[in-house]
């Protein structure tokens, strides 16, 4: 039975002690970055490898193919999608267009997502930048007003489910007011819920019904003074799921992160007791996955059903598409941008 936890692997084959490990967390998922992939054999043999260490025929493999900055399949086999800030500069100038564009972008990473064993994307950012912005979330964002990240986020999901790839919403309840990189450290927000609700809450709203979304790691001082938005039950219960409406499953975004303060084993334990459904945990350092046996348990109850809600949606199969078409029709359209 799978864990709530999604892990990563070190390198770009697993080791012995990696392969050891697996089959004793039975992680859930796993998540691939750059470290992991130099070809598409490789790949595909690696995530072939985690399958049988894990003892399962099918597996959630996710991965952040956001395109631009953020983008984890090297150019060296693969094509590097368009940075979001495209698709918006796009928008404000032939919104049909953008609008297009995005869907085609979407289910063209989908399928070349999908040829390699790869079923979950950790996109759309729903993420609105106000002024100060960390340029971690405003050089990524879709654009500045929540229309605008509604209609080309939704693109992007429908295009991805398209083809069998399941997206996740992030990074839920909002991380636009940020200034500072939560990678690097904790940052406090201090606006109110109505004004929250108003605007840094709106596209996460309307696309409530996706099947994941990802946590984020900063504090509404407002809401919980104490605990970053992953960690807090009061941001999760009252917001997440209730004022936001979202049913999906919640993973955390890296329990790595320095926003976070404790052992890794204890980052983890917190976020599944505040109402997440998932850690993730991504570097791959065995030390800290070990850790994490104590602290992870089967996924039971809401949680399990959310989780079989998104395998539903990854495990299906692509369609017979032809992606020269796309290509072709997606390189017209971004010419003028590019």
């Amino acid at each position: 039975m799978s864990k709530n936890l999604i892990v990563g692997c070190s390198g770009t084959e697993l080791s012995k002690k990696e392969k050891a490990l697996f089959t004793k967390l039975q992680p859930w998922g796993i998540i691939l970055f750059s470290r992991n992939i130099s070809s598409p054999e490789q790949t595909v043999r690696l995530i072939d490898d985690i399958k049988h260490a894990l003892g399962r025929d099918e597996l959630i493999v996710l991965i952040d193919q956001e395109g631009g900055r953020v983008s984890r399949l090297p150019a060296t086999h693969w094509r590097v999608p368009p940075s979001p800030l495209v698709f918006a500069r796009m928008f404000t100038h032939n919104s049909e267009d953008a609008i297009k564009a995005c869907w085609l972008n979407a289910q063209l990473t989908g399928l070349e997502l999908k040829a390699l064993g790869i079923n979950v994307n950790c996109v759309p950012m729903l993420d609105l930048p106000h002024a100060n912005t960390a340029t971690i979330i405003s050089e990524r964002a879709l654009g500045e007003t929540s229309q605008q990240v509604i209609e080309l986020a939704t693109q992007i999901c429908e295009g991805h489910k398209s083809v069998g790839v399941a997206p996740v919403i992030k990074h839920m309840p909002g991380h636009g007011r940020a200034q500072n990189d939560s990678h690097k450290e904790l940052p406090y927000i201090d606006a109110s819920l109505n004004e929250l609700i108003a605007h840094d809450f709106v596209p996460f709203k309307a696309l409530n019904e996706e099947v994941m979304a990802m946590s984020a790691h900063l504090v509404f001082t407002q809401l919980d003074s104490k605990n970053a938005a992953t960690v807090s039950k009061a941001v999760v219960s009252q917001v997440m799921r209730e004022a936001i409406g979202f049913n999906g499953l919640i993973m955390t975004d890296d329990i790595n992160m320095h926003a976070l303060e404790g052992s890794i084993a204890s980052r983890a334990s917190r976020s599944i007791a505040a109402g997440c459904d998932i850690a993730l945990h991504c570097s791959g350092d065995l030390d800290e996955m070990y850790s994490l046996i104590e602290v992870v348990s089967e996924l039971e109850g809401k949680s399990l059903a959310r989780a079989k809600n998104a395998e539903a949606l990854a495990f299906k199969s692509s369609p017979d598409i032809d992606e020269q078409e796309i290509k072709t029709e997606l390189t017209q359209l971004l010419k003028p941008f590019i």
